[in-house]
């Protein structure tokens, strides 16, 4: 049977090796995930793209099927934002607690600028759109 420790214990273990991986390929680098997003070196782009296939192919193999539904309502507008946010940032919600472990300060308003996102994410659902929470946690 499973502990909490345990699991706790095997998250740490897993996120280190996660930021030790990222660190070292470059993909916490700001200048590399611009250089993305700008289109200049597309190495990390088809870094994901493998990532992708990989998981197709595994999903495959397992017998993982989508359930057959509509699409949730904030799946369009909430990625637009977190690539907009990506961007800019230069960091999904998991690089920049890297970046901060790395040395690089600056990505502490990246931080910050997460946590306020999803603050205005939970009352703007509350008070204007009452989307169906789904698996999101709004």
């Amino acid at each position: 049977m499973r502990n909490r420790g345990a699991v706790l214990v095997a998250n740490v273990i897993t996120g280190l090796a996660l930021g030790f991986t990222v660190t070292n390929i470059g993909f916490g680098d700001y200048a590399e995930l611009n250089r993305m997003f700008t289109f200049q070196d597309p190495r990390m782009l088809f870094a994901f793209a493998g990532a992708v296939g990989i998981i197709v192919v595994l999903f495959a193999v397992v017998g993982v099927r989508r359930t057959p539904g509509r699409i949730h309502g904030g799946v369009v507008p909430g990625g637009i934002m977190f690539g907009t946010g990506w961007a800019i940032s230069g960091g999904c919600p998991a690089i920049p607690i890297i970046q901060v472990a790395s040395g690089y300060l600056p990505a502490l308003v990246t931080i910050a600028g997460v946590m306020v996102g999803m603050w205005l994410c939970r009352w703007a659902n509350a008070r204007f759109f009452q989307l169906d929470r789904g698996s999101c946690g709004l």
